[in-house]
């Protein structure tokens, strides 16, 4: 048995056990992996906190870690441009020189992201959802 931290597009993190990395790539390929809160279907692996040796100190606070990862995240998206949905059509044009080269971020479906990826396009997933601070307020 194998536990991943899941998180699905609206910041859900869970926990879900699985035979194997091969169960858990089988049964998300066929998209019977949702999130149990919200019934996303857009899940996938959420950072999980290392266990790092401390001399029998003890575990690191895993919050304090997440805490860390996210702000590391913030920091890249800092000198970012969010291009919300248009990700997938601005990336490729970064990539084929239609657009000027610059770092961006946004959504993309899981069709696009792997699109991308078969096209040579550099991508990556993000490790938090980024928040849109409109809807916040």
């Amino acid at each position: 048995m194998i536990v991943f931290d899941l998180a699905c597009s609206s910041g859900h993190v869970f926990e879900a056990w699985f035979g194997s990395q091969a169960d858990y790539d089988d049964q998300h390929a066929r998209h019977l992996v949702s999130c149990p809160i919200c019934g996303d279907g857009d899940v996938g692996k959420a950072p999980m906190a290392p266990r790092i040796s401390t001399g029998g100190k003890g575990a690191p606070d895993a919050r304090a870690v997440m805490q860390a990862m996210m702000m590391a995240q913030a920091k890249m998206l800092a000198g970012s441009e969010d291009v919300g949905s248009r990700f997938a059509a601005e990336a490729r044009a970064i990539h084929v020189g239609d657009a000027e080269n610059r770092v961006i971020h946004g959504q993309a479906t899981p069709t696009e992201a792997k699109m991308l990826v078969e096209e040579g396009v550099p991508v990556a997933p993000l490790p938090f959802p980024v928040r849109d601070p409109a809807r916040d307020n």
